[in-house]
């Protein structure tokens, strides 16, 4: 498996330049994740798939949901492709590298899981700071024009949000000079569970059900379903942040209750 995957290196960095690599094909690795991992939900709410572990019962519209691809695929041009163009020489600076040897899977792993704990924490307070007023109001309330999410909202923002709440995920990078391939499996990863956040269900096989201290849909749904002033929940992936700094009471009494509710109907 790794002499597979050091030949396919080998191709790449032979038939491409680093820069290449690094800007065009980070973007077209990005897009093909998100738009592949994103779409499935909202198809399944425009057809009224797997309607039992839709977490909020009422959906978007058709029109609803084709604005917010339009806009990604506007967003994600005009301004996620010429940030990863004009950051190309700080990762660089940083240390990022493409040549072989790759990297140990000990090394992946561990810069990852750096990556996942330090974007959070960065996350938590950037995102915390975008609910304020004045914030809220001018930027984040983009994002919160779909009270009602699916997996391609995760994205849905206002540029300078996109920049903002940007940062919390290159900075683990940037403070490491990781090797080019650590740099997309972290996205990826971190792709997948932004979409999986935002999908609008929780299934029987969604992560928060195995991964201690996880979020996921249910915990993030939460978060856009409530006024921006009481939401909580302001975590990217994890949920000891919202615990440590009680935000996350409304959503924990939420439960309690509805906990409740379940067994007062059982004993019907």
């Amino acid at each position: 498996m790794a002499s597979l995957v050091e030949s396919a290196w080998q191709y790449l960095i032979t038939h491409f330049t680093e820069f290449q690599l690094a800007t065009v094909g980070t973007f077209i690795l990005h897009e093909s994740v998100f738009f592949f991992s994103g779409l499935p939900s909202l198809y399944f709410e425009r057809f009224g798939l797997f309607s039992k572990y839709k977490i909020q019962k009422k959906s978007n519209t058709s029109s609803y949901q084709d604005r917010c691809v339009w806009r990604l695929i506007m967003y994600h041009l005009c301004v996620n492709l010429p940030v990863m163009i004009v950051s190309y020489p700080t990762f660089k600076f940083m240390g990022l590298r493409s040549s072989l040897p790759l990297p140990p899977l000990s090394v992946v792993v561990s810069q990852i899981l750096f990556y996942f704990i330090l974007e959070d924490f960065v996350f938590y307070w950037g995102h915390r700071a975008l609910h304020t007023k004045w914030l809220y109001k001018h930027v984040h309330s983009v994002h919160h024009e779909y009270a009602t999410p699916f997996g391609l909202t995760s994205e849905y923002a206002h540029p300078a949000e996109i920049l903002f709440l940007g940062f919390a995920t290159i900075v683990g990078p940037a403070l490491t000079g990781p090797h080019l391939l650590t740099l997309w499996l972290w996205m990826v990863l971190r792709v997948l569970e932004t979409v999986e956040c935002h999908s609008g269900y929780h299934f029987p096989w969604s992560p928060s059900n195995f991964l201690p201290l996880y979020g996921g849909s249910d915990f993030h749904d939460y978060h856009h379903r409530v006024l921006y002033t009481k939401s909580g929940n302001y975590s990217s992936t994890f949920t000891y942040m919202d615990w440590i700094f009680g935000t996350d009471k409304g959503y924990r009494k939420m439960k309690a209750l509805e906990e409740t509710g379940e067994e007062d109907a059982k004993k019907l």
